[in-house]
């Protein structure tokens, strides 16, 4: 969640005199102030209607090419989440069949990644990619400090990632005192490979992250590769070093649309896997899965078995109280599309992504990082001969129309590179990818007029939008 202050501004919200008129006893007279709760209450309908119209000032969701986040589902998914609002995911006692449901989930995603024995194959449900990443990162952790003699007086352990790990692998680093050995990285490589995890491997590193589909560029990292090097790295030291594949957004669409690059738990040294449910599992936020290959990968002493709710029911979470709704809402999902619906609603969204991609290199302006083959999501930056603008000035133009396309530079030793990136999802159709391409031919012209960039941003890179 993001950080705020208070604010000292004693300005009162703006009022519209319909909203007192009609209701002389519920209606509002005075103002209320923006930040401090008001005197007195106010008609249900004033206050939706306060609120409504300064969500207008907000982006179209549908426009926003920035976002992994699913941004439309059925009105029968909506009106299932209304109905589950109310209830806890933690009370799986007072709500049995929501944790079935859950449970339905867990097992339905081990099938999907080839789990060797799906009935040992250990998950749960949780708010989003982000604290699964963070209960993957505990569980390495513990599993190497048992096997560590020594610890923690004698040793520092280590995680191996690329630089362009989503920044939830940063904060997990910091908040559970883990190093962070981030791959830089360099020329064309522009995610974690074999030689570069290798390069960073020791005693102490709990485990190597795997991203199956970067957020700078939606290239997979390979996942196989990385196992093999580690194998043989273990044959020769002794050393096991486990890899974590974080599939937020991968591992809902190689299922469908790679079924032959082996990336899950086929491959015997992966013993965790992630995705958000609510980017590629099509589900709204937020919902995301973590799953360990076995009771072995998830050491024993971080569950919690909670009883005073009604029933002894394990539990491994950062969070607590949380609607169900999501939940029953990737259960609907799963139900609703089956393999053959997710394969038809990925393939759309890459065959989407391609051909946009294609349309867009054919601008002499432009020059493709990435083509949408892998993830449905494409990078690209202007071309070398290109002096009048830059991605920063693209972004800010296309906003002009309602397009949210991020600009930003790739990590140290890259940061030369500044793309922008277009995330297609369900929902954005051909149609919009013309009524896209409509808009950047119209700027364009007026681009190339320009003298030189403006207001180039002195930024880093981060994790804008990812």
């Amino acid at each position: 969640m993001s950080l705020h202050k208070g604010s000292g501004n004693a300005r009162e919200i703006s009022v519209n005199p319909f909203f007192g008129a009609a209701d002389p006893v519920g209606g509002m007279t005075t103002a209320p102030p923006k930040h401090r709760l008001p005197d007195g209450p106010m008609t249900p309908s004033a206050a939706y209607q306060l609120v409504h119209d300064e969500l207008m000032l907000d982006g179209s969701a549908r426009l926003n090419l920035a976002t992994f986040v699913t941004t439309w589902m059925e009105p029968q998914a909506g009106v299932l989440m209304a109905e589950c609002t109310e209830k806890n995911m933690i009370d799986k006692d007072e709500y049995p069949q929501t944790a079935e449901m859950e449970r339905r989930c867990v097992a339905i995603l081990s099938d999907l990644w080839n789990a060797p024995d799906p009935g040992a194959t250990v998950g749960c449900s949780t708010t989003g990619s982000s604290e699964a990443c963070m209960l993957a990162g505990m569980a390495l952790k513990r599993r190497w400090a048992k096997r560590t003699p020594g610890y923690p007086a004698t040793a520092r352990p280590n995680l191996v990632m690329g630089a362009n790990v989503q920044v939830c692998w940063e904060k997990f680093c910091a908040f559970w005192e883990v190093e962070p050995r981030l791959a830089p990285v360099t020329g064309d490589r522009l995610h974690l490979d074999a030689e570069s995890a290798l390069a960073l491997c020791d005693e102490n590193t709990i485990g190597v992250v795997a991203v199956l589909g970067s957020t700078f560029d939606g290239s997979y990292e390979p996942v196989a590769e990385i196992c093999a090097a580690l194998d043989a790295y273990e044959e020769r030291t002794g050393t096991h070093i486990p890899v974590h594949v974080d599939g937020a957004s991968g591992a809902m669409i190689a299922p469908f649309l790679d079924p032959d690059l082996v990336w899950d738990f086929r491959l015997p040294r992966v013993a965790s896997i992630n995705t958000s449910g609510h980017k590629y599992g099509l589900v709204y936020p937020g919902v995301g899965w973590a799953l360990w290959r076995d009771a072995e990968a998830l050491p024993e002493e971080l569950v919690f078995r909670v009883n005073y709710l009604g029933g002894e029911m394990p539990t491994f979470a950062l969070n607590f109280s949380r609607p169900g709704a999501q939940v029953v809402a990737q259960y609907y999902t799963f139900l609703r599309l089956g393999r053959d619906g997710y394969r038809a609603v990925q393939q759309t969204s890459r065959d989407v992504a391609q051909s946009l991609a294609a349309r867009i290199e054919e601008l002499d302006d432009f020059r493709l990082v990435t083509r949408g083959d892998e993830l449905p999501v494409f990078a690209f930056t202007t071309a070398p001969e290109v002096t009048a603008f830059d991605v920063f000035d693209v972004s800010r133009r296309l906003r002009e129309h309602g397009w949210l396309v991020p600009a930003y530079t790739f990590p140290a030793n890259r940061q030369d590179l500044a793309v922008l990136r277009v995330v297609c999802r369900n929902g954005f159709s051909e149609d919009l990818a013309d009524l896209l391409m409509d808009d950047l031919n119209r700027l364009l012209p007026e681009l190339r007029a320009q003298t030189h960039p403006l207001n180039r941003p002195e930024s880093k890179a981060t994790a804008f939008h990812h």
